[in-house]
């Protein structure tokens, strides 16, 4: 600063260490919570009481789901479906369909979450869009062969598919709505 001047406290040094020591005493004094805040990490909870979270009055917990580890399950429920399916011709050729398109919208996913623009990131989604439904459909026609009709992996594996093509449809016009503003 400027032609700013030092102001110096006019008590005596003993007298501003003497404040000073009171202020850290005061400070370091043991004060009850309602006097001071303390952070989650320094809250300790007694060992009794009652946890509401866990209780049937607590508020429902909504289920946080990671659209990446979706797509994992999704691709590793895929990959040992696959291995079920009948050693033949016909359920060789369906085993590797399903193989390349129930397990690349995985991959398809790391490359949308590094769009380098809106439209390269709509586009991206329509790609992983396009790979769940080609899997529906290859799901569909194994459900149709006599030996995987009653398995309930390949029922669990629709549904999940049909579910995670919700998500990127609605993914896809939300973003293209923010797109037109």
């Amino acid at each position: 600063m400027y032609g700013a001047t030092r102001q110096t406290d006019s008590r005596p040094k003993t007298e501003r260490e003497r404040t000073t020591q009171e202020i850290h005493m005061r400070a370091k004094r043991k004060t009850p919570n309602i006097e001071r805040r303390t952070s989650n990490a320094e809250r300790k909870v007694p060992p009794f009481g009652v946890n509401e979270a866990n209780s049937e009055y607590a508020a429902p917990k909504k289920i946080k789901y990671d659209l990446e580890d979706r797509l994992l399950e999704f691709a590793v429920a895929v990959v040992e479906l696959r291995d079920d399916l009948p050693n033949t011709r016909a359920g060789n050729h369906i085993a590797g369909q399903l193989l390349r398109c129930g397990t690349s919208p995985y991959g398809h996913h790391g490359e949308v979450e590094s769009a380098e623009s809106r439209k390269d990131f709509i586009h991206k989604l329509k790609v992983c869009l396009k790979e769940l439904r080609e899997t529906r459909r290859w799901l569909r026609l194994g459900s149709r062969l006599k030996k995987m009709n009653r398995d309930p992996r390949l029922v669990a594996c629709l549904a999940e598919a049909q579910e995670l093509i919700r998500i990127f449809v609605a993914s896809v016009r939300t973003t293209e709505r923010g797109r037109n503003k």
